[in-house]
């Protein structure tokens, strides 16, 4: 065997949370001596922010409880630290002479930015530093055009991505690890930082295996996953986000249980597309994709956008959604798309006060997913919804709640009244606790068309 390159290596986890399958964990592993693996609680994510979910906050603290749990059991701890990463890597390198930082790439602006700096602090201190690629099937590099240029319709994208064969997972490479004291260490963020916040789903790597283990129950998802009451979705996507499993590990487990043609292998696929579009055109965040559309006058109404963001619009399917969310941190896909089509073209609300609230209530708050979803939803991004299709919630519930079970179980004022009663609501509305609807969808599509058309026609492509 060759003799390791560095003697102490530094590895952050960040989206990561786990050991098998990590690609700069391994390589890390491989290349040292001895590995100190630490999470940092940099106080620009941690503190309070216009985009700091609690719900994503508190499944991520659940997932470090798991992997402390994980890497106890290899001999290794978890150290936790407190301070911006570059101010950690210094830290360390004054106090155990660290020669080499490892993390895995991430794509925001923000994750960009922060991997810029903490790079030149090494090379400042004369350490390596090693950033692997590990979140995605596909690095954004990889997919292009035939002329070099990032992809713009998710079709094409997808024709070109999946030509690329997908690295098999691996598990969890030799090595040694570091468990000295070390004294920045501050364990008890853990529970410091841990609020009350009923999920719906736990965060950790036990938890991730069991859900990879069930998929074979989606087997008939291209014929359920609309219902929100079957509740027939992988559930996969905030482990995902925060890595309890690796998109490898759940691509292969799609294609063991499923087969290697099944639909969700397709949503992995627009993962990648919605974090392709967030590195190859950054100013998505803040601004349309198209930025004609940036043009488009929105109403912005306080009283409309709480009584959305509160469940009390008198449109049951969107209360609904909107109330599990509140309670849950957890929205069906469907009515994600339903629920903010309904406050940008019903409400006339901005897209970005939608982006920022999901943001702060989605235990599964992904920055580039969430702001390419609202974007479809808006019109305003690339391959997104025609301005002119416009999603109507009284027909979304009849035929994806058609006995208005989901509705009932979240808006507990209606549970008295028959099905029939509640998809009525919007020329029928009985006396009650539950409001009236709260505009007329017919007028306010037309309205918001016009808008966008007139906008569109009046400026170049």
């Amino acid at each position: 065997m060759s003799k390791p390159r560095y003697r102490t290596s530094l590895f952050i986890f960040r989206r990561d949370l786990r050991l098998a399958d990590n690609t700069a964990l391994n390589a890390a592993l491989k290349s040292s001596q001895r590995v100190l693996a630490c999470f940092v609680f940099d106080p620009r994510q941690i503190e309070a922010h216009p985009y700091r979910s609690r719900p994503a906050l508190q499944f991520m603290l659940e997932s470090l409880n798991d992997l402390q749990t994980q890497c106890l059991a290899h001999g290794g701890r978890l150290y936790l630290f407190g301070e911006r990463p570059e101010a950690v890597v210094e830290h360390l390198h004054r106090q155990l002479s660290i020669d080499a930082v490892f993390v895995n790439r991430d794509y925001t602006p923000f994750s960009r930015q922060r991997d810029r700096e903490l790079e030149l602090r090494c090379e400042k201190l004369g350490i390596g530093f090693h950033s692997h690629a590990d979140l995605l099937l596909n690095e954004p590099e990889r997919v292009l055009t035939d002329k070099g240029s990032p992809y713009q319709v998710f079709t094409a994208f997808y024709k070109k991505a999946v030509q690329n064969p997908v690295a098999a997972a691996e598990g969890i490479a030799g090595g040694r690890w570091f468990n000295s004291a070390v004294d920045a260490d501050r364990p008890e963020l853990l529970k410091s930082l841990s609020q009350p916040q009923q999920n719906a789903l736990a965060g950790g790597r036990q938890a991730a295996l069991q859900h990879l283990a069930a998929l074979a129950a989606c087997r008939d998802y291209s014929q359920t996953r609309d219902f929100p009451e079957l509740d027939a979705t992988s559930h996969l996507s905030p482990y995902l986000k925060f890595g309890c499993c690796s998109v490898r590990e759940a691509y292969q487990a799609i294609q063991v249980q499923l087969g290697p043609d099944h639909a969700l292998l397709r949503q992995l696929y627009w993962r990648d597309f919605f974090s392709h579009i967030a590195y190859h055109f950054p100013h998505v965040f803040g601004h349309a994709f198209d930025r004609r559309l940036d043009g488009l006058r929105w109403r912005n109404a306080q009283d409309d956008f709480w009584a959305w963001a509160n469940g009390q619009t008198g449109f049951p399917i969107v209360d609904a959604a909107m109330r599990e969310l509140n309670q849950t941190g957890w929205m069906h896909n469907r009515l994600r798309m339903v629920v903010a089509s309904f406050l940008v073209k019903d409400l006339h609300v901005s897209w970005r006060w939608g982006e920022r609230y999901f943001a702060q209530h989605l235990l599964d708050y992904d920055p580039c997913v969430n702001n390419g979803n609202w974007q479809w939803a808006a019109s305003t991004g690339c391959d997104a919804q025609p301005y002119f299709r416009i999603f109507n919630p009284w027909l979304q519930q009849k035929k994806f709640d058609p006995d208005c079970r989901y509705i009932k179980t979240w808006l507990p004022e209606l549970q008295r009244y028959s099905a029939a009663a509640i998809h009525k609501w919007e020329k029928s509305p009985l006396a009650g606790d539950y409001p009236p609807p709260r505009v007329n969808h017919a007028e306010q599509s037309r309205s918001i068309k016009a808008q966008y058309q007139t906008l569109l026609s009046n400026q170049p492509t």
